[in-house]
């Protein structure tokens, strides 16, 4: 059976055809690393970890990379409000949210590039688009001129007219056209920048992934992915800026991925709104392949309500499997069994109808619990194999139940009263009694982490 996706540029289900036959690139956009991410955040790490997962089925050799957006305005002002180093706030947040990663039993992709380590090809960019008439230099900036993308607006499917309408469009005097957008601004001298033709400065956003794909994976590529909030403006800037500074005619991206948004109460969850919940905190408790499960449940492009009720059945169901392990831990899993048949891998490569293929290893552990014993071992690596593909059932199921059994200690009630008393006793400098509730909770098993946001919390 063929790999299917639904490609965003077309608006419908392709037959998924690489570059290369042998050879596959993907590029995901990454965090941009100012605070601990939100499990809204976390969808796509875990989407395009289960694709990648499923393209390694497929082909030889497959590429990924998901960046790290370590320059911007947020962590600027991040590193103002804390009074440290751009680069002390980057490197904390790049490494909570790789650890919050291998949590969520992603894979490290094969590339991680740095906005910061690339600014070279950013600035090489700039000058290939001002050579072909598609950027200009004004008062220290240099913008796009969309105006002279004939297809600009393509992806999104929106004319000029409608972009500006649509979207907070920074009116600015040194703009030929309200529309353009920055490719590089001025750096004040107490700002992080680089030198450049066009002055001190730093790259917009929307030119970091242009560059650094180009820098790693070529001038085209087979899968740009992300969420669906990166359509407009960020992915139609970045197709805008590849494609008109290289040569031919071509798409720079061959297929476009957009996973949808994760909803609270009906609305997309926000730092901005203000109604998110942090992987790390939500780690405190739930197991990472909880929470992985929970936002597999839905076919990555549709919109998923976020709810402890999710989470609850989340966890359920998985019980349910690794009890089905359990049962037959006896039985050496035959893992050489074929793929094609199995009808949850038909489901992946179905655009990756993770539903269809939850509910089918479900069916395969049933079939497992009534199977004779010469039948256990194909359906139990069947199984296996399946759940693998989404990164699902890793642990032992020993292991599994002792450590959920554990989870019932210390309630998330009583941990949250220790942390507000904690947060009082700091108020009133009665430093003594905080760093005793610490201590209490971590001989509980229950680490803190403190931020400028507040205090998370986690089970080791």
């Amino acid at each position: 059976m063929a790999l299917t996706l639904y490609n965003t540029r077309t608006r419908k289900k392709e037959a998924f055809q690489p570059l290369s036959p042998d050879r596959v690139t993907m590029y995901v956009c990454g965090p941009t690393v100012y605070n601990f991410i939100h499990i809204g955040n976390a969808r796509p790490a875990v989407v395009f970890d289960t694709f990648y997962r499923l393209l390694k089925t497929q082909y030889p050799e497959v590429v990924y990379a998901r960046n790290i957006t370590d320059i911007d305005d947020k962590i600027m002002k991040a590193a103002k409000d804390n009074g440290e180093p751009i680069s002390a706030v980057a490197e904390r947040f790049t490494e909570a949210y790789l650890e919050d990663m291998v949590s969520l039993n992603t894979l490290s992709p094969d590339m991680t590039p740095k906005a910061t380590d690339n600014v070279d090809a950013m600035q090489s960019m700039i000058a290939t688009l001002i050579e072909r008439g598609h950027a200009y230099a004004a008062e220290g900036h240099v913008l796009f001129a969309v105006q002279s993308m004939a297809d600009y607006g393509k992806l999104s499917n929106r004319s000029l007219e409608d972009m500006l309408d649509g979207a907070r469009v920074e009116v600015a005097p040194y703009k030929q056209y309200a529309g353009d957008f920055v490719l590089w601004k001025p750096s004040s001298e107490d700002e992080p920048g680089w030198d450049s033709p066009w002055g001190y400065g730093r790259p917009g956003w929307h030119l970091e992934c242009s560059a650094m794909i180009k820098a790693h994976l070529g001038d085209q590529i087979d899968i740009h992915g992300g969420g669906r909030d990166l359509i407009f403006p960020h992915h139609e800037n970045e197709r805008a800026q590849s494609c008109c500074s290289q040569d031919g005619d071509g798409e720079f991206v061959r297929y476009w991925m957009h996973n949808g948004y994760l909803n609270i109460d009906g609305e997309k969850m926000s730092k901005s709104l203000g109604n998110f919940r942090t992987v790390r905190d939500l780690l405190g408790q739930y197991k990472g392949e909880v929470l992985r499960f929970a936002l597999l449940s839905a076919q990555y492009r549709s919109e998923l309500d976020f709810s402890k009720e999710l989470l609850t059945q989340a966890k359920a169901s998985l019980d349910s499997l690794y009890t089905a392990l359990k049962d037959s831990a006896e039985i050496e899993p035959d893992l050489g069994i074929g793929l094609d048949e199995q009808p949850a891998y038909k489901a992946l490569l179905d655009d990756l109808n993770t539903p269809i293929a939850i509910a089918e290893l479900h069916q395969l552990a049933k079939a497992l619990n009534k199977a004779d014993a010469a039948d256990k071992p194909a359906l139990k690596g069947a199984l296996l194999r399946c759940a693998e593909l989404m990164g699902l059932l890793q642990a032992e199921p020993e292991s599994w139940f002792k450590e959920s059994a554990g989870e019932a200690g210390i309630s998330a009630e009583a941990v949250e009263s220790l942390i507000a008393e904690r947060q009082q006793a700091k108020l009133d400098k009665n430093y003594a009694r905080a760093d005793e509730i610490r201590e209490e909770l971590k001989a509980q098993g229950v680490v803190l982490e403190d931020s400028r946001e507040g205090t998370s919390w986690r089970r080791e």
